[in-house]
């Protein structure tokens, strides 16, 4: 049995977080609504946590 990496779920959740936060804040600094610029960072967070996923599952995979 392989030894867990607890390294890739960590990068996954910071990497989820820190886009979110920074795409939300982004779009509050160039003046949209609060409640526009939290959905337009979770679909941005959504979107960050897919493509590191998938990095992550191919290079598990060579």
């Amino acid at each position: 049995m392989r030894k867990f990496n607890f390294i890739r779920p960590i990068f996954l959740i910071v990497v989820a977080l820190l886009v979110k936060s920074f795409i939300t804040n982004l779009c509050k600094l160039f003046g949209m609504t609060p409640d526009a610029a939290e959905n337009l960072g979770f679909i941005a967070m959504l979107v960050a946590t897919i493509i590191i996923y998938s990095r992550i599952a191919k290079a598990r995979r060579k």
